[in-house]
């Protein structure tokens, strides 16, 4: 009932299936079509019936403080649970780090263009008696947000039990720590280096934590922003392991080989690019500092899930064996049965904003 999203699945006949929209349009049949949010404001922008499913989500917004994408936080619940199965400052349920806009396209979000940040998500959103979405303006300034939630309803009695509920969340790092001299570059002591990169991680206990969920569902990726904001030795934010563990598993669980090679790419790459699947949409190094500044990957897991029945916790080396010392953030994303564990708490306005140089 749920339907097909492929152009092969559009000849596919669907009875009873209805498509609704909560907007942000002018009910008086004037133009304007935006909802104001005073500063420190939060209200609900969709409350939606059941049967039914989120198929896709726009908005844009005018907010004239500095890092609101930061500053404004996008949530959702589903069938009347009592915490939110998605929280995540606007700008990075997006897909953008760092409170930064910026051209991308991927499968399941875009972002079109830089300078009408124009925000899509086309995951699938089902829910069986009802949804929730609420947007919170924590900045100093009024924002004025525009917004379509595209709906399919389904006929009552239809059971969407067998579906995942979808999930997304943010965490962020400031600094994660390494063991790394500062003091020590490649160029000046090759012998010193080569012993830092035979240091083991056999364990992952000090990795970086992108998502540690409990319950029954499929991970289906992530982006993860990095700032390195301090020159170090090797500085290369690549070599750092992504170990996920499925269902208690011990180490090594699934084990890569490197941050670029989790993101599909290769030798941390110095341009930015953007797939279906994986990209590098913020590049902020130099021919001078390769790697310093801001850095936003992502990794959607849209062929290839990954399925856990009781419990994943998805982890990456900030560094060989975490010997870099950085600020790292991430929006994971998934499916699952509920209930789902409690988020972690949600941080606070100062401890989301990104690194100003």
């Amino acid at each position: 009932m749920i339907g097909m999203g492929t152009l092969a699945g559009l000849p596919l006949l669907r009875p009873g299936v209805r498509r609704g929209r909560a907007s942000s349009y002018d009910p008086t049949g004037g133009n304007r079509d935006w909802w104001e949010f005073a500063p420190g404001e939060r209200r609900d922008i969709a409350l939606l019936d059941g049967p039914g499913c989120i198929k896709h989500i726009w908005c844009t917004m005018w907010c004239e403080s500095e890092a609101a994408f930061r500053k404004v936080t996008l949530r959702a619940w589903w069938d009347g649970e009592q915490t939110p199965s998605i929280e995540a400052p606007i700008g990075d349920f997006f897909g953008l780090g760092h409170g930064i806009s910026r051209n991308f396209v991927s499968l399941p979000l875009q972002m079109s263009p830089q300078d009408g940040r124009g925000f899509n998500c086309w995951f699938p959103m089902p829910y069986q008696t009802g949804a929730r979405i609420e947007v919170e303006n924590e900045s100093d300034k009024q924002l004025n947000l525009y917004f379509y939630v595209d709906t399919e309803s389904y006929p009552l009695g239809t059971s969407l039990d067998e579906l995942g509920r979808f999930h997304a969340q943010w965490r962020r790092v400031n600094p994660v720590t390494g063991w790394a001299d500062p003091a020590v570059r490649w160029d000046d002591n090759r012998d010193a280096m080569s012993k830092a990169w035979a240091t083991p991680n056999t364990t992952g206990d000090d990795n970086y934590v992108i998502l540690e969920a409990a319950g029954a569902g499929h991970y289906v990726g992530c982006h993860v922003d990095i700032d390195i904001f301090r020159r170090q030795a090797n500085d290369w934010y690549g070599e750092g392991d992504d170990m996920i563990f499925v269902d208690g598993q011990a180490w090594p669980g699934i084990h890569g080989t490197g941050t670029e090679d989790y993101f599909n790419t290769a030798f941390c790459p110095k341009q930015e690019y953007n797939a279906p699947y994986h990209g590098l949409i913020l590049y902020e190094g130099s021919d001078e500092w390769p790697w310093g500044g801001k850095q936003t990957l992502y990794r959607y897991h849209i062929e290839d899930p990954i399925f856990f029945e009781k419990s994943i916790k998805v982890t990456i080396e900030h560094g060989h064996a975490n010997k870099l010392t950085m600020d790292y953030a991430s929006t994971a994303y998934w499916y699952q049965a509920e209930p789902h564990a409690t988020f972690p708490l949600f941080p606070a306005l100062e401890a989301r904003l990104p690194r100003t140089r």
